[in-house]
């Protein structure tokens, strides 16, 4: 991943995510623009994250802000799963165990390499308050260590009208599968 945008990849990224947080004022409630832009000026080291997200199709947006630290919650809000971010299983040690038929990689080794974290389930339900994401997909989420030492993962994803989580083996990858991410700016 890339540690620095240069200024004109900066202005465009700005640009765009600008204008998806215009357009999409539901998501953010009484956050204004002027705040994000101060919290991403300030931290000008998320950017290449954002880029990162946005590169891959997630198409992040502001869905919040924590209480505690002031940080401002982008996730990824594209209508179905990110398009560069699925065929993956779901770690390294799911990966290293298919002996055939190998994914391109795994959500975990991607997300640390965007510097973003996935989605857990509690965060997979508040995205989908906001709209309905992933009504011809679905979405790996942040798995709990006692599902993931059964060799388990779970994902989400939204049809007939209601969330679904469900679980599989970790090792599965499918190309209508891939993962939402969050980032903390």
């Amino acid at each position: 991943m890339t540690t620095r945008l240069s200024p004109k990849q900066r202005d465009e990224l700005l640009a765009t995510l600008r204008t998806r947080f215009d357009k999409h004022p539901r998501r953010h409630g009484s956050i204004t623009w002027a705040e994000v832009q101060a919290r991403l000026d300030a931290c000008p080291d998320k950017l290449p994250s954002l880029a990162a997200m946005e590169a891959t199709g997630g198409e992040p947006d502001v869905v919040g802000r924590d209480a505690k630290t002031g940080e401002i919650l982008f996730v990824d809000c594209a209508s179905q799963s990110p398009k560069g971010r699925v065929s993956l299983c779901y770690d390294r040690a799911a990966l290293d165990a298919r002996k055939e038929h190998k994914p391109k990689g795994c959500v975990t080794d991607l997300a640390a390499a965007m510097g973003v974290e996935l989605l857990n389930e509690e965060q997979y339900h508040e995205l989908q308050g906001l709209g309905e994401f992933d009504t011809k997909s679905s979405n790996w989420l942040r798995t709990p260590p006692e599902i993931r030492a059964l060799g388990g993962a779970i994902f989400g994803d939204r049809r007939f009208g209601r969330v679904f989580i469900y679980h599989n083996g970790a090792e599965s990858y499918y190309s209508g599968r891939g993962f939402r991410a969050s980032l903390r700016v």
